[in-house]
């Protein structure tokens, strides 16, 4: 039953309804069964009619009453009821509505009534009409269940666009303030597009009611530049208050505003000089009122995409890295072209390896590396700022400075007292931003400068002072400086001076233990303590010791003239590290037990002197000069112990050089001395000679003048308190090679069946190595016939014989025929390889047998012929005889 009937019709309605029930069960009177059922239609028809009759009256006594009550809210605070007016109720008719909420409340009014939000629970609502259709009266059960929630259309306070970004700004206000508790709302954003209205955003937006009026922003993007197209923006919103139990519903839709752009420059093509991250997508578009014909990025045609009019856009996706000066988007109408460029790269990289020092605890360097490029140049290129958040400063990094080794570098003025800096270095470009940190104790991180006007000055001939200028204000550090000393044909040698810094950058260093008279290069670098980084070397600073007495006397040896009459003395320069100085000349002596001869002063680079003496024994004594005084007297006595044992030996190659042994000899107590020359030299015999110690056995003997293929002699002196004393004879070769000429060889007798041969000896110049031995090859044949083309052992119809006796200078060959020529071939060989050929070709003298077996064979063949003829005619008539016989 409909709950807005009135009491009195829901009485009337139930007796009716008995009325026709009891009438339609009484029992029927007629007799027969077609009557029965007959009377039974009749029943249910009657029965049809009468409930159509009693709807119909029940729904006329409804549009009398009011009916269908719906009650809104939109702010959770006041509910907003409405209801559909009785059929027949004039504009402006009254009701009075009554209703419990604590207390019994009625009002008198018209079409609707705002309540006050009512408790939980259900509410009994009485609604009665004032008019004069009769007393109907509507009463309806109200909970809040049965309420909507339904916020009013939100508000756009402003929308605005940012063309160079094509980003739209939307605000609005969300009127919280008349919503009594916090509740969360979700906003929903639509954005349209061209005059068809394409819808191309739909995004929620979430928020909360804090009980007061909040201004709310949102942005987006527009994947096409505003001025393409006109940009529509709508907004509703949907309040999730969990506490209202409640339906909750959308808000409508804002009124829709928008953006359009209105050209006020000739500027066709949009966006104009966009930039973009590598690997997006971009929308351009040509606003023109001509139709365009093509477009193109680069050297690719795009399809055209149709906006309003006659404006067209392309899409172009997954944009490559763009040259230095851009990537170019050209649009061509009939007679024009329109266009822009796109600048298409990366955002700027985190800064690698930055490292902050200092030179002079003055001003702080700090150095980086770009890292990946990002391929924009020019104002879009990055730009660097360092700061410093303990002092709040910062400097900015200026394009001017080139970089330099592919790093970056920025200067900051270190501050007073304060040794650790906390540094920032932000790159930013127009894609984004990156950082790098680093905290650093300054003073641990000191690189410095090169030092400069390096200074030197005597001490002594063996001690200099070092000074230096170091820039920086070392005052309150430790400096470790090093020293390279370099003097030719030696190792270099490093030292550490460790000193105070000091501010007015001036040092000195003293340097000792040199060699008087001696050149050396000086160079300094140095570093902090802790240890960061050492500075450069400074340029090379070359200086000369001064001069000091030498400090040993020269090496001295004598010879004997080949006339035995004098004496000639030689003596090496001293090294330059005993000579300690410029020699000037030399003071030559021999003195015995009666007398003291000295020369004149022999001026350097003479080494040589000769002294008429006799054969007694002298003491010779020589004495090198400088500037600054004599050395010690190099001693040697005159005599020459003879040696009845001699033999000539020969040396063994040792590497480069030659090696000479000899056995201990107590009585050597002085040293050995081993002379050296070229055995083609005529005497007195000298190249060279060495001293060794008397405790050795052995030596090499190396020399720049030593030439492969050349014989030395070597001889081993002994040296006695007496004299010298020839040990030993060596003959060697640092270097054996082939003989460079073949023996000359004759033949000096020749038989009927051998060949006597002679040769002779190759001269030492030509030998150029010890002679181990001889070839001889011998083979039958005339001159300019031989087969001895070349000497082939395995040949059998060659002969070879291997002399190894080099004494032997013949050589009979035997068992040959007579008569014959035959070719020779003589060869010499040393360890060095085989020497050259030569050869002769002799023919061996008649055998007497043989001409008397010469003649008679002859004569044997006339007398054997003239037998065997006369056989044969004595046979040949016997044939005849038997044949003519036969035929008769």
């Amino acid at each position: 039953m409909p709950e807005d009937y009135t009491p009195d019709v829901r009485t009337d309605y139930i007796a009716q309804m008995m009325d026709i029930s009891l009438y339609l069960k009484r029992p029927s009177r007629m007799g027969d069964s077609k009557r029965m059922r007959m009377t039974s239609n009749f029943q249910w028809l009657l029965l049809t009619v009468l409930l159509l009759y009693l709807m119909n009256q029940v729904n006329s006594q409804k549009k009398r009453t009011p009916r269908d009550l719906k009650c809104i809210t939109n702010n959770l605070q006041v509910w907003d009821c409405s209801w559909r007016a009785p059929s027949g109720a004039g504009h402006g008719a009254a009701y009075e509505v009554c209703f419990e909420n604590g207390s019994h409340s009625c009002y008198r009014l018209e079409k609707n009534i705002k309540l006050p939000a009512l408790l939980p629970g259900d509410h009994e609502i009485t609604i009665n009409p004032l008019h004069d259709f009769g007393n109907f009266i509507s009463k309806f059960t109200l909970n809040e269940k049965n309420v909507s929630l339904i916020p009013d259309a939100p508000e756009i306070l402003d929308l605005s666009a940012d063309f160079s970004t094509s980003t739209l700004h939307l605000k609005w206000n969300d009127k919280g303030s008349v919503f009594p508790h916090h509740s969360n709302v979700i906003w929903e954003i639509k954005v349209l597009r061209k005059k068809n209205m394409e819808i191309v955003k739909l995004v929620t937006h979430n928020t909360t009611l804090n009980g007061r009026d909040t201004v709310h922003h949102w942005s987006w993007i527009s994947d096409m530049p505003l001025e393409c197209a006109t940009h529509y923006v709508g907004i509703r919103c949907y309040i999730d208050d969990p506490q209202f139990s409640g339906r909750k519903e959308w808000s409508d839709w804002s009124p829709l505003k928008n953006i359009s752009w209105s050209p006020a420059s000739q500027t066709k093509v949009f966006p104009q000089d966009r930039v973009l991250l590598v690997g997006s997508d971009i929308t351009v578009c040509c606003v023109t009122q001509e139709k365009v014909l093509s477009a193109q990025i680069g050297s690719t045609y795009c399809p055209l995409i149709h906006l309003d009019g006659k404006n067209v856009a392309i899409k172009i996706r997954n944009i490559s890295a763009s040259e230095s000066s851009g990537t170019n988007v050209v649009f061509s109408v009939e007679d024009n072209m329109f266009g822009t460029v796109i600048f298409a790269g990366y955002p700027p990289d985190i800064p690698q390896k930055l490292n902050c020092e200092t030179y002079d605890l003055k001003e702080i360097i700090c150095t980086w590396n770009p890292g990946r490029p990002t391929f924009l140049v020019g104002p879009r290129n990055t730009s660097y700022t360092l700061f410093e958040s303990f002092s709040g400063k910062y400097v900015r990094f200026k394009r001017v400075e080139l970089p330099t080794n592919e790093s970056y570098q920025l200067f900051f003025q270190m501050l007073p007292n304060q040794e650790i800096y906390n540094f920032t270095l932000n790159a930013r470009n127009p894609l984004g931003q990156s950082e790098s940190t680093l905290l650093v104790n300054i003073t641990e991180k000191v690189h410095p400068h090169i030092p400069t006007s390096v200074k030197v000055k005597d001490i002594s001939s063996t001690a200099v002072t070092l000074s230096w200028h170091l820039p920086g204000s070392f005052a309150k550090i430790k400096l470790l400086c090093q020293i390279e000393i370099n003097k030719t044909n030696s190792v270099h040698e490093l030292r550490n001076v460790t000193m105070r810094g000091i501010e007015n950058s001036s040092y000195l260093a003293a340097v000792d233990k040199l060699n008087p008279y001696t050149i050396y290069t000086f160079r300094i670098r140095c570093c902090t303590d802790p240890f960061w980084k050492w500075s450069k070397w400074s340029n090379e600073k070359q200086y000369l010791t001064t001069e000091a007495i030498p400090s040993k006397g020269p090496d001295t040896w004598r010879e004997w003239s080949s006339d035995g009459k004098n004496l000639i003395i030689y003596w090496k320069p001293l090294p330059i590290n005993e000579a300690n100085g410029k020699i000037l000349s030399y003071n030559v002596s021999c003195s015995s037990d009666e007398e003291t001869q000295s020369l004149s002063e022999i001026p350097d680079p003479q080494h040589k002197a000769e002294i008429q003496l006799d054969k007694n024994d002298y003491i010779i004594s020589v004495v090198a000069k400088n500037s600054v005084g004599s050395s010690p007297p190099s001693k040697i006595a005159s005599m020459e112990i003879p040696n009845d044992d001699l033999k000539i030996e020969q040396a063994v190659r040792m590497g480069n050089g030659i090696l000479l042994t000899w056995n201990y000899d107590p009585n050597v107590t002085c040293d050995y001395v081993i002379k050296w020359c070229n055995s083609s030299r005529s005497e007195p015999c000298l190249m060279d000679w060495k001293k060794v110690p008397s405790n050795s056995t052995e030596t090499i003997i190396e020399s720049d003048q030593f030439r492969p293929g050349v014989r030395y002699n070597f001889f081993v002196y002994g040296c006695r308190n007496q004299g010298y004393q020839l040990l030993r004879s060596i003959i060697g070769y640092v270097e054996e090679l082939a003989p460079v000429v073949a023996p000359n060889f004759t033949v000096e007798d020749t038989s009927a069946d051998s060949i006597l041969v002679k040769w002779e000896e190759i001269p030492v110049e030509e030998l150029r190595g010890f002679l181990r031995g001889y070839l001889f090859y011998f083979e039958k044949g005339e001159r300019d016939t031989s087969k001895m083309r070349v000497l082939e052992s395995g040949r059998s119809d060659i002969k070879v014989k291997n002399i190894t006796d080099i004494s032997q200078k013949t050589l009979r060959i035997a068992d040959l025929q007579g008569k014959t020529s035959y070719h020779l071939v003589l060869r010499a060989y040393t360890d060095g390889g085989m020497g050259p050929e030569k050869s002769m070709f002799v023919v061996t003298k008649e055998n007497s047998v043989g001409l008397i077996i010469a003649i008679l064979i002859p004569v044997a063949v006339a007398v054997i012929v003239g037998v065997v003829t006369s056989i044969l005619c004595y046979r040949k008539r016997e044939w005849e005889t038997v044949l003519l016989k036969h035929w008769k």
